[in-house]
């Protein structure tokens, strides 16, 4: 028998108190051979003109999926891009102003699919995710966090590739994996391993990266699994 949606007679909302939502999005994107951050500078109090997470109160008709995807969209001017619910922080502290919950999540957004220009016209600022300024309320704890997932993702899944224009060398892509992990991965094992994960399709075309022959620029093929059921990929 279905349960019943039926709201008790005796029932009064008023008894309880109601925390606020809100949901922050980190944007992370490769900038200048690193690994940087999206921030928004505070325009009032609480933490004013100190930089934070681009975030915002969910409305009461929207899902916190729907929230994010507005707040990245106001601050990027992209939609459709990789975003993936991060993690809840809840600590009762955590804004001065009243008992807020926030929904982090994070999103990969290549560089130049980005049009910066704010709709709420508040001044954003990219910034290497290993050396953010001082930021507000407790969002130096919920990057840390997002880089640990994404790292802990690109070593077994094919995340990496959302960072990237859509088209790329097997030497930019390593690059990209070298700067998140923070380490030199080997030449020959990293481009066995990505072969033959199966992810790949040559363009056809290629790009003169300097001396040597030119290289063979690759997509990534739009049928394959994102989710790679493997060991770790890298190192």
């Amino acid at each position: 028998m279905p349960a019943s949606t039926e709201i008790p007679s005796n029932y009064d909302p008023n008894r309880f108190e109601r925390p606020s939502v809100t949901v922050d999005v980190v944007i992370f994107s490769l900038v200048d051979e690193d690994l940087q951050v999206l921030l928004s500078k505070r325009p009032h109090k609480p933490f004013a003109n100190m930089w934070a997470i681009p975030g915002g109160f969910v409305q009461m008709d929207e899902s916190l999926d729907d929230a994010a995807n507005r707040q990245l969209a106001a601050k990027t001017g992209v939609t459709d891009v990789y975003t993936e619910q991060l993690y809840t922080f809840g600590a009762p502290q955590r804004d001065p102003r009243t008992r807020v919950i926030t929904v982090a999540y994070f999103a990969l957004v290549p560089y130049t699919a980005i049009k910066q220009d704010p709709a709420d016209n508040i001044k954003t600022d990219w910034f290497s995710v290993y050396n953010p300024p001082e930021l507000a309320f407790d969002h130096h704890e919920i990057i840390e966090y997002a880089l640990q997932r994404l790292r802990y993702k690109l070593e077994y899944t094919m995340v990496g590739f959302q960072l990237l224009p859509d088209v790329f060398t097997l030497s930019e892509l390593q690059h990209a994996y070298e700067i998140i992990l923070g380490e030199d991965l080997d030449k020959r094992n990293f481009r066995r391993k990505i072969l033959a994960s199966g992810i790949l399709e040559k363009t056809g075309r290629k790009k003169n990266e300097g001396e040597g022959r030119p290289a063979m620029l690759y997509c990534y093929r739009d049928d394959a699994v994102a989710e790679v059921k493997t060991r770790r990929l890298f190192p």
